[in-house]
């Protein structure tokens, strides 16, 4: 049997498998990280199910270190409500990628099995495990039975020979695979790697290497340790390890013989991981960010290289370099060996351990029309963010963010790259048209008798990257208990009655513009927050305020009907026929409020 046979074969009830072969697998250790592990709760919960083994039943929360989504922060705290109740291990937003942790901590070992709601769990073929990623019912199903069934896979062989140029790298090893197989050649099959230049490979590199069997299309890209990983592996783990070797007369679907000399420096050109060409090809590339992270590139090799390129040197003019490392002991190592202290002295940008853009969660992400440089595994559009993302090696990545343009760590010139500038295209101002503003309105009332309604309340700060105007509508409101339905009720013309420090808080001009964006035609309070009331008579948004008692004195209740002059300060009560009057528009306030906003 091959090596991914004898693996599977012993963790299920068969003395031997074969390709096509459908199996129950018997998985060592059972993972779900905080992007989809609450889906994983919700199905054990749904279909009245019970954890199998806490033991080998573990959370990590890798995608979102920081919680700074409130989506990402809700399902954590549900999974970790989940954990508590049935004693499950978690490996929270301080620890790091939960696919690294697994091997550092030895839940996954040489010929052990493991699954995760990570797509790169197949990263294990650098221990020589089987590792795969499954989707939520898959995980569901083993943290459930302690099992998952699995067909198994052909093998194929590639035997490499040849010396390893010095200039190539492991990540350059993967993208020249990239250029011969593609996405789709390795298909569906497991991959075991040998020769002598494999031998020599250190298991930071094989991590490297097995990271990118999923853009690849393979099942696992398999290495057998040998004893310099063995080593490794026990000085992380404590424990010496016995390693999985194919049988010499193991059947594998076909041979390849690759040589390794004519290897050389590569990138991935934006959009696919598998369009990839020679540095060379792309050099001189002006670059507005350069990205040092992900699954296949943070351990602390890859961060020993960089600091050997940038120590001593600054990061490019206007060039942003995010470096991420994949766990926390990786980073306060990093923080030993004084590697933190020459990033930053560069002007680098350091974060906390985790997947980092990759996974959308994290520094990382680029903006439209940015260009970025990164050591990711996946530069699909939209994946790390909107611009456009070269993946490239942790020596490539650092000599750029340094030039300011795609370079190699021998070719960094004694003056970076600047930006030039460029005069913004002309654009046809069209002349704002002049409405007559009216200073009486009409309109249902909403009263809300509550103080200190805050900017939170009115607008919550998950929508600030909102700027459009015409979406900010929908979500007034939305985190006011009682009304978080007003943005679907709400109706042109309509008049806001509060009390005391409407609008507390925050400076966001959002919690103001929303009203806008729905047609509220005023907002009427006892009072202000400071910055809220100066952000609605700059927008001329209508706010007026009102005296103590005049609120019950009109009777006001939900839904009457309300006229309002903005010019006297009188607020007519139209459906019980009661008048007040309260503080009317100042001159200032009048004078922006016909000129349609202070700008």
């Amino acid at each position: 049997m091959t090596i991914i046979e004898k693996i599977i074969a012993a963790h299920s009830s068969q003395a031997n498998v074969k390709p096509g072969d459908i199996v129950d697998v018997f998985i060592d250790a059972r993972a779900a990280r905080d992007f989809g592990g609450a889906n994983v709760v919700e199905n054990i919960l749904n279909n009245g199910l019970t954890v199998h083994d806490p033991s080998k039943t573990f959370f990590t929360f890798d995608c979102n270190p920081g919680g700074s989504d409130q989506k990402y922060a809700a399902n954590q705290h549900f999974c970790r409500l989940f954990a508590r109740q049935n004693d499950i291990k978690i490996y929270d937003i301080d620890s790091g990628v939960g696919t690294h942790l697994a091997i550092d901590k030895g839940l996954a070992y040489p010929g052990s099995t493991f699954v995760s709601t990570d797509s790169h769990a197949n990263i294990m073929g650098a221990i020589g495990a089987f590792g795969q990623g499954m989707g939520d019912q898959d995980i569901a199903a083993a943290w459930a039975k302690g099992s998952v069934w699995f067909k198994v896979p052909d093998s194929v062989k590639l035997v490499f020979k040849g010396n390893k140029p010095a200039n190539v790298s492991a990540k350059d090893f993967v993208l020249n695979l990239l250029s011969i197989y593609g996405a789709n050649k390795l298909l569906g099959y497991s991959v075991e790697l040998t020769g002598q230049p494999v031998e020599e490979l250190s298991l930071d590199e094989r991590i490297t290497i097995s990271s990118m069997a999923t853009e690849m299309g393979a099942i696992i890209l398999l290495f057998s340790p040998n004893a310099k990983v063995l080593d490794e592996l026990e000085a992380e783990t404590g424990k010496r390890f016995e390693t999985v070797k194919p049988d010499s007369d193991a059947n594998y679907l076909f041979t390849h013989e690759i040589d390794i000399s004519g290897f050389v420096p590569m990138v991935a050109n934006p959009g696919h991981p598998h369009d990839d060409t020679s540095v060379l090809s792309v050099k001189n590339t002006k670059i507005d960010s350069a990205f040092l992270g992900s699954c296949t590139n943070g351990r602390i090799e890859d961060l020993r290289i960089a600091a050997n390129i940038i120590k001593g040197r600054k990061v490019a003019p206007g060039v942003v370099f995010k470096i991420v490392p994949t766990t926390d002991a990786i980073w306060r190592q990093a923080l030993e060996e004084g590697l933190i202290q020459v990033f930053k002295d560069a002007g680098a940008l350091v974060s906390n351990a985790g997947c980092a853009g990759c996974a959308a969660g994290q520094v990382g992400q680029n903006g439209p029309d940015e260009i970025s440089i990164s050591t990711g595994n996946r530069n699909f559009a939209g994946k790390q963010g909107k611009g456009s993302m070269y993946l490239a090696s942790p020596g490539v990545v650092t000599a750029s963010a340094i030039a300011g343009f795609i370079t190699t760590p021998d070719d960094i010139p004694a003056t970076p790259a600047i930006f030039e500038k460029k005069e913004a295209k002309a654009r046809e101002i069209k002349p704002k048209e002049i409405i007559e503003r009216p200073t009486v309105v009409e309109g249902r009332a909403w009263v809300i008798r509550r103080d200190d309604i805050d900017t939170d309340m009115i607008f919550h700060n998950r929508y600030l990257t909102i700027t459009n105007i015409k979406e900010m509508g929908q979500y007034s409101f939305d985190n006011l208990k009682g009304y978080e339905d007003f943005a679907k009720k709400a109706q042109p013309g309509d008049i806001v009655f509060t009390t005391k420090n409407f609008g507390a808080g925050s400076s966001r001009q959002q919690a103001v513009d929303c009203f806008i964006s729905l047609g509220v035609s005023a907002i009427v309070a006892e009072s202000f927050g400071a910055i809220y009331e100066r952000n609605a008579i700059n927008a001329a948004m209508p706010i007026m305020t009102y005296n103590p008692g005049q609120l019950e004195e009109l009777g006001l209740e939900q839904d009457d009907k309300v006229r309002l002059n903005m010019l006297t300060g009188e607020v007519t009560n139209l459906t019980k026929n009661k008048v007040v009057t309260i503080n009317k528009f100042y001159d200032a306030q009048l004078q922006i409020y016909k000129n349609g906003g202070l700008l």
